[in-house]
């Protein structure tokens, strides 16, 4: 289904417009509105990205497949970026990996391997955006939590519970932790040592014997004012003679609080016109509670009941009287009862009503109560409704009567969220309501397989069939085929390409469960939605900024490939222009050459090589090249994340993954490591603080410590990397700062070092990465001798690696050694490398000597179908009986999006 860009309307409303009143001053307030949102669509389209998954989680050593969706406006492939990030994060917020990929037809296929090196048990969470995307809220990137399980060498299965207990000064909470074996056999009797840390401090210790069922208690004890909101319980049980495992815990002390809040429909309350009043019911955690209650007034007198219908989320009805308060009285599901204040309800105002039950029309109501009917009698107000930035509807009533009602077509909007505002005559937004779209025949996607039953590794044969409001329409589209009695699935909870593109994507905060309301859609499922519409106020935009001329500034332009840019200077400074430069990558086929500007500048653009290469720019072949240096630019990336999603987050990781899990461990069998291992000989000692007389009285041990190898790719800017991996540091400006001191307003900076030398931070992008050892964190001086010697707090300490004891060289040898600043070698990040999925091919009456333990057992990113909406595909099954679920997802070339799950039998 294609929409007009700008779909201009003149509505005859109900009982009120006169289009011959249309006079010439509303016209041209009403195209002020309209083409100053027009420039902000133009100029600044709003990009897109949706990542597909192989499946909702993973085990180490596993590889997570996806396949990356870049869209426009109505959902059309975009045509603006060539170039996708997608990041993998840690729950302690710290970035662990970065790929990138080259988007072709607006589509990007990646792969990352989930290794034993950089990964373990936890909850991850991925984000992915373009270039572009920078530009704008990083609230609009793509963002996915991610549950990994640990399978390989795993020694305990945990679960864990927590209690809270509340008083006026005091929050008791009791964590219950459980200790089993792989055979899922309790620990019991055994002892355990455990801490608790908080903002990188161990604030508890203790120790303990589990019970014969394994289970032991810690208890935190903490003032009211100083609860733990990001810590960690980390517990080691001796489960053999000298033998101990080890386990650790998010802690999260919460109250037992919840945060009722109130969302008058149009914005205000407003006096002596019936009001929708949306509600929203959340505990500390972000997810909803049930809830139901009674409104009030000044008397006490019941005005009217409500119940919340999903999560958390409600509505009701009040028709506020001048000077008077309401209060709500609600009980929660847990049986507490609590009152909340309504707001103020506004003496004088007009206000947007939508009903939304009508699947062809939206049915508007503006309402005016009577002190600002008298005062506001005949003037022109405008109706104005967006998606994505672009205008889809606008018109023109005059106040001729205090209701006005019309009905908006539906088919005037693509499928997602739609912004109505209404305007008064001075361009002024008086009322606002979001209300959601859903086409249920924009694209229905029909998934056959040529059997209903199959044998394990029996070849499937399965075809796709896509149409747009019942005509064939071709597409792009993804499929993944899991085992489901390995891979059990909550739909309601997964992201979907439905539930992200047309839903979160333009929403700031937390959705809960958004998939839910595009499963199985009914009236009911319609009718939370809208709840969801009423309660969720965020926009990307404010029509108040844009209509006085302040549109976001544009640093970044989309890019078209990768780019290495810089400036070519002398010893002086001065740039060089029609300078010779020419980049390389050794050991491959690929080079460039260019002529710098009068400026100096150079870009060598549209470049293609795989990440990990080592390029060298030259500009050797000049005159007097010897006195010219090369300075090349930084490469701009995202800054630092906490994840939106964050209770998503899994608790119990081994009793919920506890089928893959198990899966995993006869899958992986062969990758156990070796416990023990006898080292013979001295062993090489590494370079650290302790070299350097001046640091000897730091601690032996460093707080954080991040080993070289972390280093190796994607780190063309030391400093850059330096930022997002030092734990416990925050950059601000040109120096590093504890963190935890940092949010408390202090600014005493943290003092650098390089081999014991102190530098600032500045001078740390002088250090070649590949040539770094360790980057060890003292988050505190204990004997202050650093601290009271610069007037600093904290320690950072860079150490490079040694150099080989070498024989002795010729001057001209030495000369050629040293770098040359006509020269740089450097290893930029480039693309990631695609990798095709293995699925593997049986045939009949053939014994197969090995067990086909996959959970995924296929994954295509490329499925396109033809002019007649068909594709055809096939692999085979795996061992595993049970029920299998295959999943697809795509966009055709209307912008239509598509999803569809059909389940088939292996027995």
């Amino acid at each position: 289904m294609k929409f007009t860009r700008i779909l201009f309307t003149l509505v005859a409303f109900t009982f009120v417009l006169n289009l011959s009143a249309f006079a010439q001053q509303d016209s041209i307030a009403l195209n002020n509105i309209i083409t100053k949102t027009k420039r902000l669509s133009d100029e600044q389209p709003v990009e897109k990205v949706y990542l597909h998954f192989d499946k909702p989680y993973y085990a180490v050593a596993d590889t997570m497949w996806f396949k990356a969706y870049v869209t426009i406006e109505q959902n059309l492939p975009s045509p603006l970026s060539k170039i996708v990030y997608v990041e993998v994060w840690n729950a302690q917020d710290s970035l662990v990996q970065t790929v990138k990929l080259p988007i072709k037809n607006s589509v990007a296929y990646g792969n990352i391997p989930l290794n034993m090196q950089n990964y373990k048990q936890g909850n991850y969470y991925v984000r992915a955006y373009t270039l572009w995307m920078l530009n704008f809220s990083n609230d609009y990137f793509f963002t996915k939590t991610i549950v990994l399980g640990e399978a390989i060498d795993k020694q305990l299965i945990t679960n864990i519970s927590y209690s809270n207990e509340q008083s006026d000064k005091n929050l008791k909470t009791t964590a219950k932790i459980q200790f089993k074996d792989t055979a899922k056999k309790p620990y019991a009797n055994k002892t355990v040592n455990w801490k608790v840390i908080s903002n990188y401090d161990v604030v508890l210790r203790g120790k303990g014997t589990t019970d014969q069922n394994g289970i032991l208690n810690v208890v935190v004890n903490s003032k009211t004012e100083e609860i733990i909101t990001k810590g960690t319980i980390i517990a080691d049980i001796n489960i053999a003679d000298k033998e101990v495992a080890s386990a650790s815990f998010n802690l999260k002390q919460t109250a037992n609080n919840v945060d009722f809040q109130f969302f008058p429909e149009g914005g205000q309350l407003i006096s002596g016109i019936p009001n929708q009043v949306g509600f929203k019911a959340l505990k500390v955690s972000g997810l909803g509670v049930d809830a139901k209650g009674v409104i009030i007034d000044d008397q006490n007198n019941e005005l009217t009941t409500f119940t919340s219908s999903y999560a958390g989320m409600g509505s009701f009805y009040i028709t506020p009287e001048s000077g008077k308060n309401y209060k709500a009285k609600v009980t929660f599901k847990d049986g507490t009862i609590k009152t909340y204040d309504l707001p103020k309800a506004a003496a004088s105002g007009i206000s947007l009503q939508v009903i939304n039950s009508n699947a062809e029309f939206i049915n508007l109501k503006i309402l005016a109560n009577t002190s600002f009917y008298e005062a506001n009698t005949d003037k022109s107000f405008f109706v104005v409704a967006q998606n994505s930035s672009v205008i889809y509807y606008a018109a023109k009533a005059n106040l001729k009567n205090q209701v006005i009602i019309t009905k908006i077509p539906k088919k005037n909007f693509p499928s997602g969220i739609v912004q109505i505002t209404l305007f008064n005559a001075n361009n002024e937004p008086l009322s606002e309501r979001l209300v959601f779209v859903l086409h249920t025949d924009a694209m229905n996607l029909a998934v056959k397989s040529d059997l209903p039953v199959y044998k394990p590794r029996q070849k499937v044969k399965m075809t796709l069939d896509a149409k747009s409001a019942g005509l064939p329409t071709a597409g792009d589209f993804s499929v993944s085929v899991i085992d489901e009695q390995k891979v059990p699935v909550d739909e309601n909870n997964e992201t979907t390409i439905l539930s992200s593109l047309l839903l979160t994507s333009d929403l700031k905060g937390y959705i809960e469960k958004p998939n839910y309301y595009f499963t199985k859609t009914d009236e009911k499922k319609l009718a939370d939605l809208d709840k969801l519409m009423l309660t969720q106020g965020y926009r990307r935009f404010t029509y108040k900024d844009i209509l006085a001329g302040h549109y976001p500034a544009v640093t970044y332009l989309p890019e078209q490939g990768i780019n290495i840019t810089g400036t070519l200077r002398d010893r002086t400074g001065m740039p060089i222009k029609k300078g010779a430069m020419r980049l390389m990558v050794p050991g491959k086929p690929i080079s460039s050459e260019t002529v710098t500007s009068n400026m100096g500048l150079f870009n060598f653009q549209n470049l293609t090589f795989p990440d990990s290469s080592q390029v060298v720019v030259s500009a050797k072949y000049n005159a007097n090249a010897a006195n010219l240096m090369i300075m090349l630019d930084g490469i701009p990336t995202a800054g630092a994340a906490k994840n939106s999603n964050v209770a998503d987050e899994v608790t119990n990781i081994d009793t919920v993954l506890s089928a893959y899990l198990s899966n995993s461990q006869k899958q992986y069998r062969y990758l156990r490591t070796l416990k023990t291992v006898e080292i013979k000989g001295a062993a090489v000692k590494k370079p650290s603080h302790a070299d350097h007389g001046a640091l000897s009285g730091l601690s032996s041990i460093p707080d954080h410590l991040i080993t070289g190898d972390r280093l190796t790719t994607g780190c063309a800017q030391f400093l850059t990397c330096l930022k997002t991996m030092a734990t416990g540091l925050t950059f601000d400006i040109d120096k590093f700062y504890i963190s935890r001191d940092y949010n408390q307003g202090g600014r005493t900076p943290v003092q650098i070092f390089i081999n014991g030398n102190p530098v600032d931070a500045i001078e740390v992008n002088s250090v070649n990465a590949a040539e770094v050892e360790s980057v060890e964190i003292f988050l505190k001086d204990d004997l202050g001798t650093v601290d009271r010697m610069y007037g600093t707090k904290g320690v950072l300490v860079i150490n490079t690696k040694k150099a080989p004891v070498g024989k002795k060289i010729s001057k001209q040898e030495l000369m050629d050694m040293l770098p040359k600043t006509n020269i740089i070698t450097f290893n930029p990040m480039g693309y990631s490398k695609e990798r095709e999925f293995y699925s593997p091919k049986y045939l009949p009456s053939v014994t197969y000597p090995n067990s086909d333990l996959r959970t995924t057992i296929y994954w295509n990113p490329k499925l396109i179908t033809d002019d007649k909406g068909n594709v055809s595909f096939e692999f085979f099954n795996a061992d595993g009986r049970g029920t299998y679920r295959a999943v697809v997802e795509g966009i055709d070339k209307n912008g239509n999006v598509g999803r569809a799950v059909y389940r088939y039998t292996v027995k």
